[in-house]
């Protein structure tokens, strides 16, 4: 529900749909911490532009954005018939898969409402809209569940009053609730465990200055904002207990995508004897993709780098830019894998399709 603009509820929910309405509604992630300002998205370009420019951002909350997104789309075909419904889904699906080609949750999420489709074959249109929005509300319930999951495991590796470092945000801008690496954090508020955060600020989108020590500082949770190239001194001086970072896409040997400087803050980790702990959900796991070097980087534009957050460019103008949004890192930095299923350890390709069973 929307008052004046925000949502009248003191859970922060970053995707909604409004189903009288035809709209998709978002949490513009762009323009916070300045600014709180939910959109409301009535057609397929609009929802595709909010997850290209990270409007709605966090590979859960993609996720849960394509499947609303694909029920809307197909909800406003005027197909007569299942076989014309289904062209009509296969066009929004293609569209939507388009906007953004790292984040595996997206794919995930817009197959399984295909899967959905495909199930209900031999239905009316009618009944056939009606089960992708039931699909759609499925992904975003379980999203919570498997968050809150995921922070139970993850807070079994933490102990009272540890200082934790985090890079980019996995919290509950990113999810349907709680987050994924940001998940223990807030079950540790609940249950006094004092946890100390550190945030890398996440160049050049500053996902970490802007949104992470946004939620937690709401959240009442003893946050410290930090530079990117400030997270090995914080680690010498033995300020730092544990890294937490969520992740794009999981590789079956366990190399792991995450936001562009990930894989620095684990090779500091590795360095300084850190566990370096990454939050997955089962849906970010590919066991199709071999390896790290399987997974597609995206590049972003140059003005990211050049000119976006400032007043005055501060780079020469024509200046060569390289922006990749994503690096991967090497399974042999990570500690383990926390899902909602369970705690995954090297060697990854052995104990993460357990966790599917």
């Amino acid at each position: 529900m929307l008052e004046n603009g925000q949502l009248n509820s003191t859970i922060i929910q970053s995707v909604v749909l409004d189903d009288d309405s035809n709209a998709l509604i978002v949490l513009d992630q762009t323009l916070l911490p300045n600014e709180k300002i939910f959109l409301r998205l009535t057609s397929q370009n609009q929802i595709w532009e909010a997850i290209y420019s990270l409007r709605v951002r966090g590979a859960p909350a993609i996720g849960i954005a394509a499947g609303y997104g694909a029920y809307l789309g197909t909800k406003e075909s005027q197909a007569e018939s299942y076989d014309e419904l289904y062209e009509d889904f296969k066009k929004v699906k293609e569209y939507l898969a388009s906007s953004r080609p790292t984040a595996v949750n997206l794919f995930w999420a817009l197959d399984r409402m295909e899967n959905r489709f495909k199930r209900e074959k031999g239905k009316s249109v009618q009944e056939v809209k009606r089960a992708l929005k039931e699909e759609s509300e499925n992904i975003r319930a379980e999203d919570e569940v498997v968050c809150k999951n995921i922070g139970e495991n993850a807070l079994s590796l933490l102990k009272s009053g540890m200082g934790i470092l985090t890079h980019c945000n996995a919290g509950t801008v990113a999810t349907a609730k709680y987050g994924t690496a940001l998940a223990p954090i807030y079950l540790g508020k609940e249950r006094g465990y004092d946890f100390k955060v550190y945030a890398d600020e996440t160049r050049p989108l500053l996902q970490g200055a802007r949104l992470t020590t946004w939620e937690l500082k709401e959240a009442g949770i003893d946050v410290t904002l930090i530079c990117d190239n400030m997270a090995s001194i914080v680690m010498k001086e033995e300020k730092i207990q544990a890294v937490l970072v969520g992740c794009d896409r999981v590789a079956e040997n366990g190399d792991t995508a995450n936001k562009i400087g990930t894989s620095g803050v684990a090779i500091l980790a590795k360095h300084y004897g850190i566990p370096f702990y990454v939050c997955a959900p089962l849906s970010t796991i590919d066991l199709k993709c071999s390896t790290g070097e399987d997974i597609h980087i995206e590049l972003r534009a140059d003005e990211e780098i050049t000119s976006k957050w400032y007043e005055r460019p501060m780079a020469p103008a024509g200046v060569k830019a390289y922006n990749p949004c994503f690096d991967v890192t090497d399974n042999s930095l990570i500690t383990a894998i926390v899902t909602e299923n369970g705690i995954a350890y090297p060697p990854y390709s052995e104990s993460l399709p357990i966790l599917f069973k």
